[in-house]
């Protein structure tokens, strides 16, 4: 879509004190920035690579050949939803600001907290993902690595995983220019790293599969019976294609540090959406097409996880063009990592500054020199370390079940978050005063599939991924739980025991910190139909 006459920073600045905020964060990010960190948090070098094993071992390749496109597809729908909010409440409290809008202060409390819990629990995982990534590739390039820490390979990723927090940590509280820039290079490091893999992968591998196998090969290495493969094994092979392609709210919780924010963050959620879409089965098809030795890949010995992914490349190709995988996925994820937290500091800043989160004032202060709200950044870390501390145990089943829990923990959290605003958006109907882009009349039926696929997929990752996970069964063990159901549930019950007992007598919706005319506020630019 085009606009005949692009916004101007006076024009966001105006738009934004419609909305109740005056300018504080730094406005340099331009359009290509902005899909460039949704884009980046998306990441296919990082999803890709992380959850392959949970496709390949949950219904094998047409979990990914098939499963990839169809969900995508879904996932595609509800960012064009999100597009047309976002442009017409572009602010940093996005999600949880559109819900308040559209359906009042408890709507708000609730998607806020979903919103921000599901932001924390990705960058754990992303980072934590990482940083069993890095420790394989350290080890290829350095020998003595595998004997760091005593060889425990948990201690030795745990404490991977803690620099690389404190390193992400760091790059985010220098300034927002220089998110930027890292981001734009994010971008580019993610087109031409994926294609790189692609060409290497396809290029240099010793033997090929056929497509037969890789469009119809079923495999179920999950424990459960064969008998539920379809109904129950290949949806939870469906969490490599939920996840990867999530975190794309991104857009939304930097409109207010971005040029032309109702067109341009509009843009960001669903072009980072369409093009990791194509990008990431024609990088997963390549895997499957050289996935030949299936003996090897399915061996215990490997590890479950990024083992799996690991040993289709280490049975594949050369040793060098090994190194130079693992090497380009695991810059990819760092890249990955810096604007998952970028991200989550936004919108724990956008909703302190709405007084909604305990020691607000802390979180919602921005250092007057970097023009970035440096304790909302360190807070997101620590957080993020502890609800990652299950991951030092060890699981029986040899799975990592802490890492799918927190994984899961993410996607239930913000696709939660998303179907409120989604649902309270078809809800209003033709009250809802559109931005400049909008969904016209498609709308509804895209808010209605939007909400059902959620709703769905919400309900499948609370489930056992194992069957020792399963209660009241002989081999139950809690080693093997998922706790992803456990802590949501617990949240959301916290949350609305708070709601009732105390919130709901304070929190009133978004606070405005600029006088504007009454009448301004929830006007829009005028509507341009997207059909």
């Amino acid at each position: 879509m085009a606009d005949a006459h692009p916004p101007t920073h006076s024009d966001d600045e105006r738009r934004l004190a419609e909305l109740g905020y005056k300018q504080e964060l730094r406005r340099t990010w331009s359009g290509f920035s902005n899909f460039a960190i949704s884009f980046s948090i998306i990441s296919i070098l990082a999803g890709c690579f992380t959850t392959f094993a949970q496709a390949w071992n949950n219904g094998g390749p047409i979990a990914i050949s098939w499963g990839w496109p169809l969900i995508s597809a879904f996932i595609m729908v509800i960012g064009l939803c999100m597009s047309e909010l976002v442009s017409a409440f572009p602010t940093a409290g996005g999600i949880y600001w559109w819900a308040a809008k559209l359906g009042g202060a408890r709507a708000g409390f609730y998607t806020g907290w979903l919103n921000l819990i599901g932001l924390v629990a990705v960058t754990a995982s992303v980072v934590y993902a990482c940083a069993g990534f890095m420790s394989i590739t350290l080890g290829l390039f350095f020998a003595g690595w595998s004997s760091v820490l005593g060889g425990d390979a948990l201690l030795q990723t745990f404490a991977l995983f803690i620099a690389l927090m404190v390193v992400v940590a760091l790059l985010n509280i220098f300034s927002s220019h220089l998110l930027a820039v890292v981001n734009n290079i994010s971008a580019y490091w993610h087109v031409f790293g994926s294609a790189a893999v692609v060409l290497v992968v396809l290029l240099t591998a010793k033997e090929y599969q056929t497509p037969a196998f890789v469009f119809t090969e079923r495999i179920n290495n999950s424990g459960f019976s064969d008998s539920t493969y379809w109904w129950y094994v290949l949806p939870l092979g469906f969490l490599l294609t939920q996840y990867t392609i999530t975190g794309f709210d991104a857009s939304a919780h930097l409109s207010e540090e971005t040029q032309g924010a109702a067109l341009t963050a509009a843009r960001g959620i669903w072009q980072s959406i369409f093009y990791s879409a194509i990008g990431g089965w024609i990088l997963l098809l390549s895997f499957l097409f050289v996935a030949k030795d299936t003996k090897f890949i399915n061996d215990p010995a490997n590890g479950y996880g990024a083992g799996q992914v690991t040993a289709v490349f280490a049975s594949a190709l050369p040793a060098a063009m090994f190194k130079v995988v693992m090497l380009i996925s695991t810059v990819g994820q760092v890249f990955c990592a810096i604007a998952c937290m970028t991200s989550t500091s936004r919108m724990l800043f956008a909703f302190s500054r709405d007084r909604a989160v305990p020691g607000s004032q802390l979180w919602s202060k921005v250092n007057s020199k970097t023009h970035v709200p440096v304790n909302a950044v360190l807070v997101s870390s620590i957080v993020a370390v502890l609800i990652t501390l299950p991951a030092l145990y060890k699981s029986p089943a040899g799975i990592p079940v802490a890492f799918y829990a927190v994984v899961s923990i993410a996607v239930i959290g913000l696709y939660l978050a998303f179907l409120i605003p989604i649902y309270l958006r078809l809800k209003a109907g033709e009250n809802f005063r559109p931005g400049p882009w909008t969904l016209g009349r498609h709308y509804k039926w895209m808010c209605t599939v939007a909400v059902a696929e959620i709703a769905i997929i919400s309900v499948y990752f609370c489930l056992p991924f194992v069957p020792s996970a399963v209660p009241f069964t002989e081999n139950f063990t809690w080693y093997d739980v998922n706790y992803a159901p456990i802590l949501a549930g617990g949240v959301l019950l916290a949350i609305t025991v708070w709601w009732y007992a105390s919130a709901r007598r304070w929190f009133t919706g978004p606070i405005r910190t600029i006088d504007a005319p009454p009448a301004e506020e929830g006007s829009a630019p005028a509507a341009k139909p997207l059909a």
